[in-house]
């Protein structure tokens, strides 16, 4: 027999209510699993300066290693986000997780270069499971008005494994050697594999009544035949590039620019950024799912990169030795690029029929990566090489000139925040044509 009142309730309020003990484990497990993703993701970014002395790389080689990777992971993508259309998502992640976890812990066995470059390679393959499978299941656990906040929670883990993989990794690379740091990194799998098997999936394309429906057939080609979802794609290139480049660097320019240790760079690069990625995070959940479906929500995550700007510039125009004032304005500059994630990816899931979600999402990581985020590290790192190569002259390449190189190639983190802004903006009048009502 029902509880008494509940024949009064509202038929949608019981069903989230009978529903809500299953979203909230399985957004919890998931926000955990994609937590552990971007940690190990990022522990390169925590020890590359004991990388680049060890190996005598220069910041062009620490690029490459971010773009093997992502290379990879990019093109991985779209056949992994076809299975989790078609297969179960929950052994999906099960599989991605083990796989990726277990090459993070023996990349801290590589005698070399070439060794290391080959584990971030089956890293790429097992993480690019991770974001089509959870958020085609988070696209139909959640009704679409609470699409954004969850969203958003799911992505607290770009910040929250961000903050812990430099805080952490960077302390234990310090005390322990960088080879301990990435062991210690795969450890959480032990655990977050049995709990992703022993959840349930929920049934696809069961919340889409009452919400706008995208004019798509059943493919890749409809897809990319939607401008909306074009403009979200170069998007995802502008803001990867950006925060790539920010992960890979910000604790080298800290310790090379600023003076401080290999531990404090990661331990304050980690703490800022997860700060602000949450903060950024938990805006989204206030005000994301108030902004309406796709064409307010992109065009709340261009306004946030437009203000992202000059924050992460007068952050570089700060004089050596000025870490706290740079720290907390990148970092501000971070939080605010942060809201992208959870706005954008429920946008994705709004334009898009529950059938086509995972597809989408590897079709748009794909493009994402492989013009975004795999050049990001890379032409950041050559540009500072080229700029610190001019600042030497003639003379050896001191770490003065590295510092003041790397400064400069920092900057291309506001000018792309601003053309993030741009991008945005025409995707949300895009957005505004692509849906008609359900």
């Amino acid at each position: 027999m029902p509880p008494f009142g509940a024949a009064f309730m509202p038929a949608r309020k019981q069903a989230w209510q009978a529903e809500s003990p299953l979203h909230v484990l399985s957004l919890l497990v998931l926000f955990l699993v994609n937590v552990l993703n971007f940690y190990d993701r990022q522990a390169l970014g925590a020890v590359a300066e004991p990388l680049r002395r060890e190996f005598h790389l220069s910041d062009t080689q620490l690029g490459a290693l971010t773009t093997v990777f992502t290379v990879l992971y990019a093109v991985a993508g779209v056949p992994l986000g076809r299975l989790a259309d078609t297969r179960s998502r929950r052994r999906l992640l099960a599989i991605g997780t083990t796989v990726w976890t277990a090459l993070t812990g023996l990349g801290g066995l590589a005698g070399s270069y070439a060794a290391l470059m080959a584990t971030r390679l089956g890293v790429g393959i097992g993480e690019a499971v991770c974001a089509p499978a959870a958020t085609s299941w988070i696209g139909d656990l959640v009704p679409p008005g609470r699409r954004a906040r969850a969203m958003a929670f799911f992505m607290m883990a770009v910040p929250v494994g961000g903050m812990l993989s430099f805080a952490v990794t960077g302390p234990v690379a310090q005390v322990r050697g960088w080879r301990a740091a990435l062991a210690l990194a795969a450890a959480p799998a032990v655990v977050l594999v049995p709990a992703l098997l022993w959840l349930q999936e929920p049934g696809g394309g069961g919340r889409e009544a009452g919400i706008g429906r995208p004019r798509l057939g059943g493919g890749v080609r409809d897809l990319l035949g939607v401008p909306a979802f074009w403009w979200i794609v170069v998007s995802g290139a502008i803001v990867n590039f950006a925060l790539y480049s920010f992960s890979t660097f910000v604790p080298a320019f800290l310790t090379r620019f600023h003076g401080l240790s290999v531990g404090q760079a990661g331990f304050w690069a980690g703490i800022g950024s997860g700060v602000a990625g949450i903060a950024g995070a938990l805006a989204v959940t206030i005000f994301g799912d108030r902004a309406g479906a796709a064409r307010g929500r992109m065009l709340l995550a261009g306004a946030a990169a437009v203000l992202a700007a000059p924050l992460a510039f007068l952050a570089i125009r700060q004089p050596a030795g000025a870490a706290c004032a740079a720290i907390v304005l990148m970092m501000a500059a971070y939080g605010l690029l942060q809201t992208y994630y959870g706005l954008v990816y429920a946008a994705i899931q709004d334009l898009v029929p529950a059938g086509l979600r995972g597809t989408a999402m590897g079709t748009y990581f794909m493009a994402m990566y492989l013009c975004g985020a795999s050049f990001g590290p890379l032409l950041t790192g050559g540009l500072s090489d080229h700029v610190a190569r001019a600042a030497a002259g003639s003379g050896a390449l001191t770490e003065a000139a590295r510092a003041i190189g790397l400064r400069q190639a920092m900057y291309v983190i506001p000018a792309l925040s601003l053309v993030l802004g741009a991008a945005l903006w025409a995707g949300g009048r895009a957005a505004a044509r692509e849906c008609r009502p359900g």
